[in-house]
């Protein structure tokens, strides 16, 4: 394992410990991506985890031994600890983070009570992946979509290269998420970068208006590209996100008068 790829979890303190947030780093990505997130919202006091998805932060030949279900398993089991640990938890993800958030709202409803979703991928505009499959047998990996952030000198340790094996998985995932979409009710906060080169417009429009969800917030990022919780927007996708759970859970912020 790649040293930027340490997992994080913290317990919960000072009366907040009653929510805990799941956190989910995007495709190619590692915990470094939603670390400064997490961070914020455990010093809020916030039970908080932040698990690696298989196949991340090692290498990307080994990310092509994994797939979607490696992935969500992971997350699935955080989630139910989080459940035990915990009177509520919320659910947060970057790019495909979000569309495994999004799969999971789809699959626990009111056991999450509401997501986080930062640049949701759940499809592509891209008619290349259409020969994906057949290309996926032959080539192992293209040149990598990493370190979409405009703000310099950032970097989020995702791999340089595009494991291919892994994006036929993803295509799947987003495949079956978006047919599923109505069955998100939970309250989402969306996040979209205006200038994003990683993730198109049409996904985040697409969860916008399948979802179920009476209770929905979109905020545009003018100052940042994909990876947002790592460029100039990350204190207003923190602070925003702190504010919609206190929203929700109804649990004060630490250090907020009685």
């Amino acid at each position: 394992m790649q040293g930027h790829a340490e997992e994080f979890r913290s317990p919960g303190s000072a009366g907040n410990a009653a929510v805990g947030v799941l956190l989910s780093h995007g495709f190619t990505g590692s915990p470094t991506s939603m670390r400064p997130f997490a961070e914020h919202l455990a010093a809020e006091g916030y039970g908080v985890a932040v698990p690696r998805l298989p196949g991340h932060g090692t290498s990307w030949r080994e990310m092509n031994r994994t797939g979607w279900p490696d992935w969500y398993a992971v997350l699935d089991d955080e989630l139910a600890r989080l459940r035990r640990e915990h009177d509520q938890v919320f659910v947060a993800g970057l790019s495909m983070g979000g569309c495994l958030a999004l799969r999971l709202a789809e699959q626990h409803g009111t056991d999450i009570s509401g997501l986080v979703l930062i640049n949701p991928s759940v499809m592509t505009d891209d008619r290349r992946l259409a020969v994906l499959p057949v290309l996926s047998r032959i080539v192992p990996s293209f040149p990598g979509i990493s370190n979409d952030i405009k703000k310099p000198g950032v970097d989020e340790g995702a791999y340089d290269r595009m494991p291919l094996r892994a994006l036929q998985s993803l295509s799947q995932l987003w495949k079956l998420t978006k047919a599923d979409l109505a069955k998100v009710t939970q309250p989402v906060l969306m996040f979209r970068s205006t200038v994003d080169h990683v993730v198109e417009p049409s996904s985040g429009r697409t969860v916008l208006a399948s979802i179920s969800s009476r209770d929905v917030t979109e905020i545009l990022l003018e100052d940042s590209y994909h990876v947002a919780t790592l460029d100039n927007d990350a204190p207003r996708i923190f602070a925003g996100s702190a504010a919609f759970i206190r929203r929700l859970s109804g649990v004060r912020q630490v250090g907020a008068d009685a």
